[in-house]
């Protein structure tokens, strides 16, 4: 299992918009994101310092990647 960084919330939307996620909305401390072309996925990101590792996991999985593609967004 490849390890995963320890990414804030504003980080992993850095990195998804690479993939074409917009921000949609807020709600409370969560960030929505809606994918530009199709198949328009939306996520929901925590805007924490820190996200928990499953969560991460979880979000990557939701984008349609595998965590090495998710990790070469972040080079």
């Amino acid at each position: 299992m490849t390890k995963l960084p320890a990414l804030s919330g504003r980080e992993l939307v850095q990195a998804l918009r690479q993939l074409g996620y917009e921000e949609d909305h807020r709600t409370g401390s969560h960030i929505i994101l809606r994918q530009a072309t199709s198949p328009h996925r939306r996520l929901t990101v925590p805007d924490h310092k820190e996200i928990a590792k499953g969560t991460l996991r979880a979000v990557i999985r939701q984008a349609g990647l595998t965590v090495e593609e998710f990790l070469s967004l972040l080079e």
